[in-house]
């Protein structure tokens, strides 16, 4: 059988930043049969999103394109752009203004990992005739199988300052089973010294925002509305014009003046009403979370003892994890815990195993 057939196939999703060509630069060197694919979720008819946002939504898509063609032709690979902007409006976008606009702080990167990037657009590609055998990324995360388990593993990537297994954490088994990351083992550094000795017009290319870095409200659209800023205890210090302009923990851009710096603690929905309080009272010993997926076992029974982040950039919190029902656990803090909001993920963890996750449903 010629040689060339027996190489294994793989997909690779550019974004046209350095991580993902130097993913498609390292599976071509080790010999596998690589095609790349970008997938694009802006349509043109967001006119009221602000046209100097950055991010992984915002009109400058094209220019990402560009550039991901650009790197095809330096590794002489195929390219293809694969449109998936109707699944991100109805999965991604659809559920951020809901959740918004229901008190809640939505992190559209974790929808979007588990049901658009490894799902919707590896799906797509296959629709327009793509085949391959793996779907890989340039994210910074390590997939593993365990013989004792029969499961496929979670892990963090070994850079811990840009591990991101906190926004993969809603994989499921079968996705886990397609992925490639190459980038796991290796440090930020690297890659772009790799780059760099590539000669990848992306080496020194700035790391990209997250979702969107303008205004919410330009999602949003929603009409401006008078409500109070009020304390705990129901003072009232100030007007704004919508709850949803908010999210719990912030201190900027609340126009008021006191002793001390004031932040968002929560928000009276129906009576449009956000609550604000100085830092101390911003603190809670546990949360609860449900619409669980867990990863590195099959499903909670008893209580466990593990480590948990309640954002990506927080180093991981000790924690007593008790099973409530199916599809609902609470998360006993060791140390109190500042600015948790409802909406977000709790991410649980043991060493460098991702065991699973929920979204925040309360706080206490």
């Amino acid at each position: 059988m010629n040689k060339k057939m027996n190489k294994m196939k793989v997909l690779v999703g550019l974004s046209g930043g350095v991580d993902s060509a130097v993913t498609a630069y390292l599976l071509k060197k080790a010999g596998y049969d690589v095609t790349a694919a970008m997938m694009t979720v802006f349509k043109n008819g967001y006119s009221t999103l602000n046209p100097d946002a950055k991010g992984c939504f915002s009109p400058h898509q094209e220019q990402d394109v560009l550039s991901a063609r650009e790197i095809c032709k330096i590794l002489e690979i195929p390219f293809h752009v694969i449109d998936c902007s109707d699944s991100y409006k109805k999965t991604v976008l659809d559920n951020f203004r809901q959740e918004y606009l229901s008190g809640r702080t939505p992190n559209p990167c974790v929808l979007c990992n588990a049901s658009i990037k490894f799902q919707a657009f590896p799906d797509a590609a296959r629709q327009a005739g793509l085949t391959f055998d793996k779907f890989a990324t340039g994210h910074y995360a390590r997939v593993s199988f365990d013989d004792e388990r029969q499961r496929y593993l979670l892990k963090t990537g070994i850079d811990s300052k840009k591990d991101q297994s906190y926004f993969l954490y809603r994989l499921n088994q079968d996705q886990l089973a397609r992925i490639v990351f190459p980038l796991g083992e290796k440090t930020k550094e690297e890659i772009r010294a790799i780059a760099k000795e590539t000669g990848l017009p992306v080496c020194n290319k700035p790391d990209s925002q997250d979702f969107y870095s303008g205004n919410m409200n330009d999602i949003l659209q929603a009409p401006s509305e008078t409500g109070r800023f009020v304390t705990k205890d129901g003072k009232i210090l100030g007007t704004h014009q919508g709850f949803w302009n908010y999210t719990v923990g912030q201190r900027k851009g609340l126009g008021l003046s006191a002793s001390k710096p004031l932040f968002v603690l929560g928000f009276d929905i129906e009576k449009n009403n956000v609550i604000v309080g100085f830092e101390d009272d911003n603190v809670c010993h546990g949360i609860t979370a449900n619409r669980l997926n867990w990863v590195c076992l099959p499903s909670l029974k008893k209580p466990l003892c593990a480590y948990a982040k309640i954002r990506s950039t927080q180093n991981i919190q000790p924690v007593r994890i008790t099973p409530l029902t199916d599809d609902e656990i609470k998360v006993d803090f060791n140390v109190a815990q500042r600015k948790i909001a409802t909406g977000q993920s709790v991410v649980l963890y043991d060493g460098s195993e991702v065991l699973g996750g929920g979204f925040i449903k309360t706080v206490f």
